[in-house]
């Protein structure tokens, strides 16, 4: 095996660990539900905050990241709604579609950039978290709004939401400390570092658990388009961008790992609550993340 097959064998594992425990139904009750809450509102912001706050950041070319990230999304976008009438969806359909090209599992990202790169390739991977969530909820928030199926009120929801994104807030929080010099002192380091390193191997098996295989029988225009964008054409671009701005080893395969994630399982969740189609959601967070399983190696050996 390659050396990123040695790197990521093992995230993929835990993803299959999940999806049994899924399968098998073990804690049992509501245990997943409450432990995917912590995950999120709790362990990867620590993550994020310990990451952030005491990393020489100023190694990281953050604005040519940036570019070949947020180039290649906000082209992947646009491009979609220029071809929405082509793709003959309903607006349903169309949400999740966009979503799914677009949104990225985080928990794979740093994980990944970690077993890669080590601390370096978790500080890249750290600032194109600070990048991308941001960007990404806005313009799928952004994409509910214009395909019409988001209400009055859950649009003040969803901002409100937005504004109070645990992602988002620990990036700030993160960058904050990090710039004002204060870092994180005495054993508030320890103890943020500590509840960090919980986030991904809990994360990993969450994304396992979260996967429908059921939905797997589906595979209509939408999986193929969002699969087609989000699996192959926007790590293609990606890696082109980066490669034209001169980006090293470290952040050239951050990059490309984070384009080339599957979607992120919340995406799901956002389908149900903003009126975008659920089961077809469903059918690309699952088959995107066991496709991933051959496109991510496939792309970073070649890149490499």
């Amino acid at each position: 095996m390659t050396g990123v097959e040695n790197a990521l064998g093992p995230l993929f594992l835990l993803i299959l660990l999940g999806a049994l425990l899924g399968w098998r139904r073990l804690p049992g009750g509501d245990f997943w539900p409450h432990l995917e809450r912590l995950i999120y509102y709790l362990l990867f912001p620590a993550m994020l905050v310990a990451t952030l706050a005491n990393a020489d950041v100023s190694r990281v070319p953050v604005g040519r990241v940036a570019l070949a990230l947020l180039g290649s999304m906000l082209c992947f976008a646009g491009l979609l709604w220029l071809l929405r009438k082509r793709l003959e969806m309903d607006a349903a359909a169309f949400t999740s579609v966009f979503q799914g090209a677009l949104r990225f599992n985080t928990y794979v990202g740093v994980a990944g950039a970690a077993a890669l790169h080590g601390s370096a390739g978790v500080t890249v991977a750290a600032v194109a978290v600070a990048l991308m969530v941001p960007v990404v909820n806005v313009l799928c928030v952004a994409g509910f709004i214009a395909a019409g199926t988001l209400g009055p009120s859950s649009l003040t929801k969803s901002l409100a939401a937005l504004a109070r994104n645990p992602l988002i807030l620990a990036c700030v929080g993160g960058i904050v400390l990090n710039l004002s010099g204060i870092g994180l002192p005495g054993w508030s380091g320890q103890a943020v570092e500590l509840l960090g390193r919980a986030a991904l191997p809990l994360g990993l098996v969450a994304v396992g658990v979260a996967l429908r295989p059921r939905a797997l029988v589906r595979l209509d225009r939408g999986v193929w388009t969002a699969n087609l964008v989000k699996l192959l054409l926007m790590p293609a671009l990606a890696l082109s961008l980066a490669l034209l701005l001169g980006l090293d080893t470290v952040n050239r395969d951050v990059v490309l790992l984070f384009a080339a994630l599957p979607t992120a399982t919340s995406a799901y969740i956002l389908a149900r609550q903003l009126g975008g189609d659920a089961e077809l959601m469903a059918a690309l967070i699952t088959g995107q993340t066991l496709l991933a399983m051959l496109t991510l190696p496939a792309w970073l050996t070649l890149a490499g």
